[in-house]
């Protein structure tokens, strides 16, 4: 079973959710998918003790021994990423149409570096997650880099929670694909509403079922019954109303799961659980 928790935007209290759901449930495998902002291993902390370079791309080189400077390159490369007869590697996009072009051998392409996987063993079993060249582009092709390595510690049919991406982008998509159940975690602002109806639209399309969590929802109530109202013409089921709470900056600050903390919000999140347990046990 996978647990998907995911949001619209990011700073929505996502990583702060499901720090604190892997404590509740003492979940052995976890998995950060947010590869552009990598942050569950700073609150479960833990010991990094494997680590892979991962190629995501190619980049056009120049050998200036063989290049004549006729310019073939320069006309084909549709990015603009040739000038001076050097390859700017942010531009480049790795199509191999210059090498094709070049009638003297002077280009070849090179593996990209854009980041590294890194299996971390925490206090209660496996992280998995990667850190991303700045920069460096290919995040849904890392993402599942990332969750393919954690598949190698997985056992039976035990559950596993992601920390989702933020957004609707190729991460995200690849932070649902497969997954068994996703938890959205949406603020109660007009953004946040919009930004919500848009990755439930895109759960939809992978066919993967739903549950809302609204976040500090006692900010705006008037947004809040919004979002319950949208929820309800959905037929999604809101498991959890979490208030705003001092303790989440305490936490943070401490480096901690959220519910080793005595609060409402540790409440709360305290309750969701056990509703998502639940349904977890009918899906």
């Amino acid at each position: 079973m996978q647990l998907v928790i995911i949001s619209g935007k990011g700073g929505t209290g996502k990583t702060t959710i499901a720090s604190s759901l892997a404590s509740l449930g003492k979940t052995r495998l976890k998995i950060d998918c947010d590869v552009d902002a990598s942050n569950l291993h700073l609150i479960l902390g833990g010991k990094d003790i494997e680590e892979d370079d991962f190629i995501g791309a190619k980049i056009a080189k120049i050998d200036p021994r063989k290049c004549v400077k006729c310019s073939n390159c320069v006309e084909v490369c549709r990015f603009g990423a040739i000038k001076d007869f050097v390859v700017d590697e942010l531009a480049c996009e790795g199509c191999g149409a210059c090498r094709i072009a070049c009638l003297y051998d002077a280009i070849h392409l090179e593996d990209e570096v854009i980041g590294k996987t890194i299996i971390t063993d925490d206090s209660s079993g496996i992280l998995s997650r990667a850190e991303m060249e700045i920069g460096a582009e290919g995040s849904g092709k890392l993402v599942t880099e990332v969750r393919e390595k954690a598949m190698k510690y997985k056992e039976n049919d035990e559950l596993i929670i992601l920390d989702g991406s933020p957004g609707i982008g190729c991460a995200v998509m690849a932070s649902v694909t497969g997954c068994d159940l996703a938890l959205i975690v949406v603020e109660p602002t007009q953004s946040g509403l919009e930004d919500f109806k848009r990755v439930l639209s895109l759960c939809k399309s992978f066919d993967l079922k739903s549950l809302v969590c609204i976040n500090k929802f006692d900010i705006n109530n008037e947004i809040t019954e919004k979002i319950e109202s949208f929820c309800n013409w959905e037929n999604i089921q809101v498991v959890g109303k979490i208030p705003f709470d001092d303790n989440v900056k305490v936490a943070l600050n401490e480096l901690k799961p959220l519910v080793n903390y005595d609060g409402p919000a540790s409440d709360e999140i305290k309750k969701m659980w056990e509703k998502i347990i639940k349904i977890k046990e009918g899906v």
